[in-house]
């Protein structure tokens, strides 16, 4: 199975530059259909985007630049926000300008319909793939999961930590692993936390006594949620002060799996405006059957069965 990477994975490989380093190589290009990327200069009035090849103009006209622009599904935004962006395509054909410049006319959604046709349409529930973070909205975050296609990765799927904005996991232009949830024609439904740990994979990190870093997700009129890992939380009593999206310091009391609880006290809060972390992954094949979240000794059993 050819391999359909989000966009911007191509962009600068050998094996990319050479193709487009010349007429002849462009070619050959075409010939083979070889699928190839640039960056887009201009998106323009009427909704062409425009690519500086290395050696020629490069031109997607609008109905070629993404599937479901000609017939209305896919809105004219996803042109516009590709300005300045690598973009996947493969060459139509080589023409001449009226100056006698050669250009080429590439298409951006026979790229993305080879890479449904041959790639994505064959995943299913359970599999493992790469992808890049688009866009982040309140209810999720936006992904590429190859040549372009976007795809939604709920909020709540994120990790099982909650949150209250996926930019508190994520960064626009971050390589992350999805993993499919559900299939539908034409859409795949994705989930992130199974990737990131069991209960008890996450609290052998730690241990009773020590003093560790968190994260403040909520605060309770009982007590303090705070994050150790993205699919690890405690709770502390309540501290005057706190407020959700603080970090702080805390001192782990008890790790209790049976009971699913890590008993904490807080010991200081402070601000801190840093980056998340790159998501540490437990999971290193490209599939799952079922995912148990919660340990055996635990009497509750949360887990996802993807057969």
């Amino acid at each position: 199975m050819i391999k359909y990477l989000p966009e911007g994975a191509l962009l600068y490989t050998a094996e990319n530059r050479a193709a487009l380093s010349s007429v002849s190589a462009m070619e050959r290009a075409m010939r083979d259909g070889t699928i190839l990327e640039a960056r887009t200069t201009l998106c323009d009035n009427e909704h062409n985007l425009m690519l500086q090849l290395p050696c020629m103009r490069g031109w997607i006209p609008r109905e070629e630049g993404a599937i479901g622009i000609s017939d209305g599904t896919t809105r004219d935004i996803a042109l516009i926000a590709r300005a300045g962006k690598p973009v996947a395509f493969r060459i139509l054909r080589i023409e001449t300008d009226d100056n006698g410049e050669p250009y080429a006319v590439l298409s951006r959604r026979a790229v993305q319909e080879a890479c449904w046709e041959n790639y994505l349409s064959q995943l299913r529930a359970g599999d493992i793939i790469p992808a890049v973070v688009t866009h982040l909205e309140r209810f999720g975050a936006f992904v590429d999961i190859g040549c372009g296609i976007p795809s939604l990765l709920p909020i709540d799927m994120i990790s099982v930590s909650r949150i209250s904005h996926p930019r508190d996991r994520f960064a626009v232009g971050q390589s992350i692993r999805v993993m499919i949830r559900q299939t539908e024609p034409r859409r795949l439904h994705l989930t992130h936390r199974e990737l990131l740990g069991t209960w008890a994979e996450n609290a052998a990190l730690f241990s009773a006594g020590q003093t560790v870093a968190g994260i403040i997700r909520s605060v309770e009129p009982y007590g303090v949620f705070v994050e150790l890992t993205p699919n690890l939380s405690g709770l502390a009593e309540p501290f005057e002060g706190a407020h959700q999206g603080q970090h702080a310091s805390v001192y782990i009391k008890s790790i209790l799996p049976e009971k699913l609880k890590i008993k904490l006290i807080l010991i200081d809060v402070f601000d801190n405006s840093e980056p998340p972390e790159p998501p540490r992954y437990y999971v290193s094949s490209t599939h799952l059957d079922c995912w148990r979240y919660t340990p055996p000794e635990s009497p509750r059993i949360i887990e996802t069965n993807f057969t």
